[in-house]
């Protein structure tokens, strides 16, 4: 079975061929905040991430023949986990979600390719993933729930992967996994099931190379009616233009530890209250899980670097066992689902959200 696996990022768009179980090729394809700026909304980025991915795979030498195309699940309604034949149902719920991410166009770009292979086109284990308990929704305001968006997909991907490397069942855990990329979410993982979560999209945790995580709530709401700013200008400070990229004007974490070992000091004072709120946020985890956490695992592209890597976990050593995983299993995990679906072996899920 060849299979084409598609994984749009905030910062990147990851592309793989895989042969069966095998990955035959992968790119990943880096925008820099200055190419994307130009773009106002993600739906917009669609031909231009598309094309990207198709001009990668020719300059490759693979044709556009395979057997599927996965693409990672997108910001849809809360559903379950599982793999999804993309329908007119989560395409219309893909191109009209009310958060922006680029995963929402992984799905869309899967069908337009699997269109013209004659293929099945799927997404598989969304952001939205919920299994949070109902304490975890409860906020000071009766009008708004707290919700799950998060990197759903990787987050139980290592963490199956760390069961399996000591022996035990992912389903026996109890484990903290901070995904650290262009946005970062900080999950409680129960048993199985993902507990506790921050929306690591619009506003809730610590604050990333892209993105403004929580900000104090009067303040927020003054700069909102300041007159200085629209509603997209806003959004896009939350999202978008926060975090890194607003102190420092990139969202490059290489680029940043350069600044500091050349002893740029504003440098170093916003990337260690980076890695602060964090360590807060793996902590506040390790009390939902009642302080019997088996293991913190820290990924996603920041766990590649020791500096990051090492000043979260000066904060957090002592709570449980601390396991770098760089990176992500996205890509393989997602081929997986793929194979899993037209081998049988996996159930496909009905998209039919409440």
């Amino acid at each position: 079975m060849r299979i084409l696996v598609i994984n749009p990022g905030s910062t990147s768009t990851k592309v793989a061929v895989y042969d069966n179980e095998k990955q035959l090729w992968s790119e990943n394809v880096y925008h820099p905040a200055d190419e994307l700026s130009r773009f106002t909304h993600v739906n917009e980025q669609h031909d231009f991430r598309m094309g990207l991915i198709v001009k990668s795979l020719e300059e490759a030498g693979f044709s556009l023949e395979f057997d599927a195309v996965i693409g990672r699940g997108g910001l849809l309604k809360p559903t379950q986990g599982g793999v999804y034949l993309v329908d007119e149902k989560i395409k219309y719920d893909l191109r009209n979600a009310k958060m922006e991410h680029a995963s929402n166009l992984a799905g869309l770009i899967a069908d337009e390719i699997a269109k013209g292979c004659n293929c099945p086109a799927y997404i598989a284990d969304p952001v939205v993933t919920d299994e949070m308990s109902d304490l975890a929704r409860v906020t000071g305001m009766p009008e708004i729930s707290r919700i799950s968006v998060f990197h759903a997909l990787n987050s139980r991907a290592v963490s199956r992967r760390y069961a399996a490397s000591i022996g035990r069942r992912y389903e026996d855990l109890n484990l903290i996994v901070a995904h650290l990329g262009g946005g970062i979410s900080i999950s409680a993982h129960s048993k199985g099931r993902v507990i506790d979560v921050n929306n690591a999209l619009d506003g809730d945790g610590p604050f990333s190379p892209e993105r403004a995580g929580s900000i104090p709530t009067r303040q927020l709401v003054d700069l909102c009616f300041s007159g200085k700013y629209t509603y997209d200008e806003i959004r896009r400070k939350i999202n978008g233009h926060g975090g890194l990229f607003a102190h420092l004007g990139t969202t490059d974490v290489r680029n940043v530890v350069e600044e500091i070992k050349a002893g740029n000091t504003h440098a170093y004072n916003v990337l260690h209250a980076m890695a602060y709120n964090i360590a807060k946020t793996i902590g506040s985890m390790h009390i939902v899980l009642r302080q019997k956490t088996d293991a913190i695992i820290l990924t996603g592209g920041m766990a590649y670097g020791d500096y990051v890597v090492s000043e979260i976990s000066s904060w957090i050593d002592g709570l449980a066992h601390i396991e770098v995983i760089p990176g992500e299993d996205e890509m393989g995990a997602l081929a997986m689902n793929a194979l899993g679906a037209l081998r049988g072996e996996l159930p496909l899920q009905v998209y039919n959200p409440g």
